[in-house]
């Protein structure tokens, strides 16, 4: 794995996290920990968050369930995106809930927990108005009706019913309220069939946050728990999350050019006076969006310098000026503010690339290392 540049992950970060939403919530709280922890890495993250106080993990696949389980996590966990051909066993023997949307996968799952002689604990989705997973109009009362059937039957055991919102993070937004009460219909239909669910469950990270009315018995929290604020707030603002991850590099290379000179392909940027160029390893390829070239900036020398050119697989050019910048000087892409070190944020970046946040971190490559910190001491 190259060391050229490298994400710092500060689990303490995660950890205060969980303590500061819990304190807005009042509920348990599910850790959203797919697509490997938003980049984090889904086991150090869940182990912190768990410690913290959290009583739930979330995944999408049951890949990302049985790496966790693998590594020896034994928390609660739900499962929510699947093909009906997946092996439900494997999911049913290492004791994670399977998130149900349709009755093809609801029968698929019963079928599996069956031949293992095993109930299976399913959480049963609505959709409340996402218009993506989750059984909606008359789906709905069709999966509740099987399930209650496979419940008696003792195949399964309806531990959850759920959904998810579609536009939490816009304050006011009347499509709130109207989930809520296509919810509140659906919850009111499943106990009727018969079902008792353990866990209701709406809120993502910003409804937790802002929407009570949202919040049942337990509440998900994805962006929030990597310290970034759902509401577009570039550094702690109300909440006071702390980011998380920094993504730092150093210079390779620096040259003095004159005036009139093209950087990177194209070219798309010519220097307007003399200045100097810093060349840094990082690249589209390592998760710094093409899109951001010529808007983004990074922290270099003790203030903040612009990326100029178009930003290639894997590197890119920054305009230092007249600042003494040197090869091997340290860089910070993104990460909080720490002292008199003010680099840029995710959420700015994600501005710069015309996307969110959540694409910034989980699109940090491979290539990139991981190094988990608690507070300033490295973990193994």
């Amino acid at each position: 794995m190259s060391t050229l540049a490298e994400a710092v992950i500060d689990l303490t970060a995660i950890a205060s996290n969980v303590r500061t939403i819990a304190s807005h919530t009042g509920t348990d709280l599910m850790a959203v920990v797919k697509a490997d922890g938003f980049g984090h890495g889904a086991v150090p993250v869940a182990q912190a968050a768990l410690r913290a106080g959290a009583t739930w993990l979330g995944v999408t696949s049951a890949a990302e369930a049985l790496t966790l389980r693998a590594a020896g996590v034994t928390a609660p966990m739900l499962s929510w995106l699947h093909s009906p051909y997946d092996d439900f066993g494997m999911l049913i023997n290492a004791g994670v809930d399977v998130g149900v949307s349709t009755t093809t996968h609801l029968h698929a799952v019963a079928d599996a927990a069956r031949l293992l002689g095993v109930p299976a604990m399913v959480q049963l989705k609505a959709d409340t108005g996402l218009s993506r997973n989750g059984a909606a109009g008359n789906d709905w009362p069709e999966l509740v009706g099987w399930a209650r059937k496979y419940e008696r039957e003792g195949g399964i055991r309806v531990r959850g019913v759920w959904s998810h919102l579609a536009d939490a993070d816009l304050p006011g937004a009347p499509e709130l309220t109207r989930q809520v009460a296509i919810f509140e219909e659906a919850l009111r239909d499943a106990r009727s069939a018969g079902l008792d669910p353990d866990l209701v469950h709406l809120a993502n990270s910003a409804a937790a946050l802002c929407a009570p009315q949202t919040r049942f018995d337990l509440c998900r929290i994805g962006i929030a728990l990597y310290g970034v604020d759902p509401f577009g707030v570039s550094g702690p603002g109300e909440f006071g999350l702390h980011a998380a991850m920094t993504l730092r590099t150093s210079v390779v290379n620096v040259k003095r050019v004159p005036a009139g000179t093209g950087v990177s392909y194209g070219p798309e940027h010519v220097t307007s006076a003399p200045t100097t160029l810093a060349l840094l390893p990082l690249g589209y390829a390592d998760g710094l969006p093409r899109a951001a070239g010529g808007r983004a900036s990074v922290w270099l020398a003790g203030r903040r310098c612009p990326i100029v050119g178009r930003i290639a697989m894997d590197q890119c050019v920054v305009d230092a000026g007249d600042l003494p910048v040197t090869i091997g000087d340290p860089v910070v892409v993104f990460g909080p503010t720490e002292g008199d070190q003010s680099p840029p944020s995710v959420v700015e970046w994600a501005r710069w690339a015309d996307t969110n946040p959540h694409e910034i971190l989980t699109g940090i490559g491979a290539r990139v290392a991981r190094d988990h910190l608690h507070g300033r001491a490295r973990i193994s």
